[in-house]
């Protein structure tokens, strides 16, 4: 009997077969993963996997019992080759042929990888895996050299780690400043200074030529200069895994193309997390988002309308980052924002910066503040006064309450 294959097994696909479950489909069930384990978050993997905090078991999303309880399968380290639209099947690397009713394509994304001289030598790491941590925590040993490439979320994540561990880490940024993609200045600036004040060694307008060493890493060059390594993490963006979908033929742009019920241009396939590229009627654009919560809610609208329901996926980004003792919360895009407000204290680490347009709130970067934030979650779009807003005697309600 055909049924419900999903392709993938990271959050999206954890999240989807679990909602079918829910919405009461008795059918058939099949996860497709390359990776032995059960469906898991990435988000622990940089932070507390990686410092020991957590164990494999915390990192999965749900039990291994779980998927046997519900009667949902699990076909684990192996590779969908080949999607058959006219036929509705889909091959796998190990021989086998799936049929399916409804496919669900949530294949994620991989680390984008250096390619340049000295690139394939040991020690050098990426972060995107089980298997991928365990290789690092192995290397990670106090007062040895880790330099890693890229100054984003990822990599500052495990410097913090590897600092509190006790390694002399130097992070190499090619931008003039850390997390430039992603944040302001003002916000850079900050993480920059936190960093160096916990002995983080950051070098931005520093671009990695190549490496060098025996057998295995000893120097990152850098040009003309050079950096001791005992491992090296590069951290240096995503790339969406769009291949399987874009040989099947269905339509690609900066992801798999979606409608607003995550629906592909094929009606019975869809597709849900950071492969995807899907409009968002809040921000009036199409955006292709590398998030939890993203591939979360898009596997529960796959779920629902797959199963003939109605729901429009429309939500508002948000993301966090954990560094040290500090728990750094995102809602919207500060690139939105023609204006900031800060409200707290930068220099007591418990801050949050609000961004406006045209007086509208349309982001917020929100520092061991977990009230503000869930406050602009809830503002996004209205207009706000500035004085109560920057205001720590007004209670942060009291701006919602007065918001328009």
């Amino acid at each position: 009997m055909a049924g419900m294959v999903i392709i993938g097994a990271g959050h999206a696909a954890g999240q989807a077969a679990a909602s079918l479950r829910q919405e009461k489909y008795a059918g058939p069930i099949t996860i497709v993963g390359d990776e032995p384990h059960v469906p898991y978050q990435r988000p622990p993997l940089s932070k507390q996997y990686l410092s020991g905090e957590q164990s494999i078991e915390r990192v999965y999303l749900r039990p291994a019992k779980f998927y046997e309880d519900k009667d949902i399968t699990l076909k684990l380290g192996v590779t969908v080759t080949s999607i058959d639209r006219a036929g509705k099947t889909v091959s796998l690397d190990n021989g086998e042929t799936l049929e399916y009713e409804k496919l669900i394509i949530s294949t994620g994304s991989r680390a984008r990888k250096l390619s340049i001289e000295g690139s394939d030598l040991k020690g050098i790491h990426y972060l995107r895996t089980i298997a991928d941590v365990d290789a690092i925590a192995a290397d990670m040993q106090a007062d040895k050299n880790l330099v890693i490439v890229g100054g984003g979320y990822i990599g500052l994540e495990v410097a913090s780690v590897g600092v509190e561990k006790g390694l002399n880490v130097h992070v190499l940024e090619m931008e003039s400043r850390i997390l430039q993609r992603v944040t302001t200045p003002e916000m850079s600036s900050y993480y920059h200074k936190l960093h160096e004040g916990r002995g983080v060694n950051i070098h931005t307008e520093t671009g990695v030529t190549g490496f060098s060493g025996e057998g295995r890493v000893q120097q990152v060059l850098c040009g003309d200069e050079s950096f001791a390594a005992d491992l090296v993490i590069v951290g240096i963006g995503i790339i969406p895994n769009i291949e399987i979908a874009k040989a099947a033929g269905l339509d690609i742009e900066n992801g798999i193309l979606v409608d607003d019920h995550c629906q592909t241009s094929d009606p019975d396939i869809y597709a849900a997390g950071d492969c995807t590229n899907h409009p968002n009627a809040l921000l009036d654009r199409r955006l292709r988002l590398e998030s939890v919560p993203n591939a979360m809610e898009q596997a529960r609208t796959c779920a629902a309308n797959i199963l003939g329901g109605d729901k429009t996926y429309a939500s508002m980004p948000w993301f966090w980052s954990d560094q040290y003792e500090l728990k750094l919360q995102m809602v919207g895009f500060s690139a939105d924002g023609d204006e900031q407000v800060l409200r707290g204290s930068m220099a007591d680490n418990k801050f949050a910066v609000f961004y406006l347009n045209n007086g509208k709130v349309v982001a917020a970067d929100a520092v061991n503040s977990p009230k503000e934030f869930m406050v602009c979650k809830q503002i996004i779009g209205k207009a706000v006064d500035r004085a109560m807003l920057a205001d720590l005697d007004v209670d942060i309600k009291e701006v919602l309450a007065s918001a328009t």
